[in-house]
């Protein structure tokens, strides 16, 4: 029964209208609520719930592994019914909720995603979506079936300054694009240890470290490394001090993160795959500094070749971090590049994206089309609302967020397949339909991540 049959029906029969609960209708009630619980809070989540709650969703439940941390977040919604384990969560929130937020280490994507897909549960997660292909492909199904409203939380290629870099390329001020640099000033947390830590900490009472750990092997907490250790310094920029997994120090590892790549590229790799349409590189390798058994490297330049596409070029896309900046135009002169940027370089110039704070700035192009690109109007549609309100508009039953999972997964799977170059120090050429890596058996191994604890994939 759609609303308006509904309200049809009831001022037929002369009774009249009441505020109907949230549970009959969803995303369709008549008080136009969407009520938003949010799991893995207490990181990133306590600087995006409150942009959710300001792009119109309703914060009603939240969830995370570790209460201590998260009571800044809990005290920013202290209406909120609080949770510890996110199957607990779903479980007594039942129809109370319409979506679920995902901010918990990326090792964790998959279950707590596929958990609230089970649910019809709208669902926006952090980036990068999932932490192996195999995972990406479940979870993208597992959406396609639930037929819900999804994001990931990429830098809108809606932004202005990305929008206004699709105009400047689709009026072919800068000729056909060929080649393509992004760069980012991570990692800010440590990377290159050469081992896991060889002692254990006492896990602190308001930390759950079973369920942090979830899918992935047994191991020992470490709260923080020794006075005078080596490792918190080894990246270029530290924010996170001396703890060794949580928080926030998790992404450097294998087995929780997905490193600098994982972290920031899904935000560069947005725009860039809207505008040149790309799907999946045909090869990709990896230059990086040392590469242990068990972490990312502090630094790392990796490329991706695209095939011809139509009428379109061939692409070269090249990815650095930890301080490698790529080659400048020529026309800057002595001018420093910006510490996070896209470079797109086309037969007749160059166009340069900077980020400030993660947001892509008006762009700069180098050329002849330069005058042209000062006056070009602003010819394609915009939409409102960055990434929280697009997914709302989504919940709602408008049109998909730019970011869904469908697009989300050439992204996820881009930075997934750089990281398998990285990892192995060899080439990785994928095929996207059997799912396999060619003549890299290792990197093909590294496609699926095994489950532990008993969870699976199952959802």
């Amino acid at each position: 029964m759609t609303r308006k049959k509904f309200i049809e029906g009831i001022i037929a029969a002369g009774v009249a209208p009441a505020i109907v609960p949230n549970s009959v209708f969803g995303a369709n009630a008549p008080s136009n609520r969407i009520t938003l619980g949010g799991v893995g809070i207490g990181g990133i989540g306590d600087r995006q719930l409150p942009l959710a709650r300001e792009a119109g969703f309703e914060v009603v439940a939240l969830c995370d592994v570790d209460w201590k941390y998260a009571q800044k977040t809990f005290n920013k919604f202290p209406q909120a019914r609080k949770y510890r384990d996110f199957r607990q969560m779903l479980a007594d929130e039942g129809d109370k909720i319409d979506a679920v937020y995902c901010g918990t280490p990326d090792h964790t994507h998959a279950i707590v995603s596929l958990a609230a897909l089970a649910a019809k549960k709208h669902l926006c997660c952090v980036k990068p979506l999932t932490r192996s292909v195999e995972e990406c492909r479940v979870v993208v199904e597992a959406a396609r079936r639930a037929k819900v409203a999804t994001q990931v939380t990429a830098a809108a290629w809606t932004e202005e300054g990305n929008m206004r870099s699709m105009e400047v390329i689709a009026a072919g001020l800068i000729g056909d694009v060929e080649a393509v640099d992004m760069w980012s000033l991570r990692p800010v947390w440590p990377q290159g240890m050469p081992a896991y830590p060889d002692f254990k900490d006492e896990v602190p009472a308001s930390l759950d470290w079973d369920l942090w750990l979830g899918p992935a092997k047994k191991r020992d907490f470490a709260e923080r490394w020794p006075k005078g250790s080596p490792i918190p310094e080894l990246s270029k920029a530290n924010w996170c001090g001396d703890a060794v997994y949580h928080p926030f120090n998790f992404r450097g590892w294998f087995e929780f993160g997905a490193g600098a790549l994982g972290d920031m590229g899904c935000h560069r790799a947005n725009p860039v795959y809207k505008v040149l349409g790309l799907d999946w590189p045909e090869y990709v390798e990896a230059s990086c500094t040392h590469v242990s058994s068990v972490a990312f490297p502090v630094a790392s330049a990796v490329t991706f070749d695209y095939p011809k596409r139509g009428t379109r070029p061939a692409v070269r896309l090249r990815w650095t971090d930890g301080g490698i900046l790529p080659e400048k135009p020529r026309a800057m002169g002595a001018e420093p590049l910006p510490e996070e940027g896209i470079l797109y370089h086309g037969t007749k110039g160059d166009m340069l994206v900077a980020f400030v704070k993660g947001v892509s700035q008006e762009p700069r192009v180098f050329g002849p089309g330069a005058a042209a690109a000062a006056k070009l109007p602003r010819t394609l549609p915009r939409r409102a609302g960055g990434i929280y309100g697009e997914w709302l508009e989504a919940c709602k039953g408008g049109e998909s967020a730019s970011c869904n999972f469908d697009f989300a997964q050439y992204i996820t799977e881009f930075v997934q397949l750089g990281n398998l170059a990285i990892r192995t120090g060899k080439g990785v050429t994928f095929d996207p339909v059997a799912m396999k890596v060619k003549d890299n058996d290792a990197a093909d191994a590294l496609l699926r991540i095994p489950y532990e604890n008993g969870w699976t994939l199952k959802g």
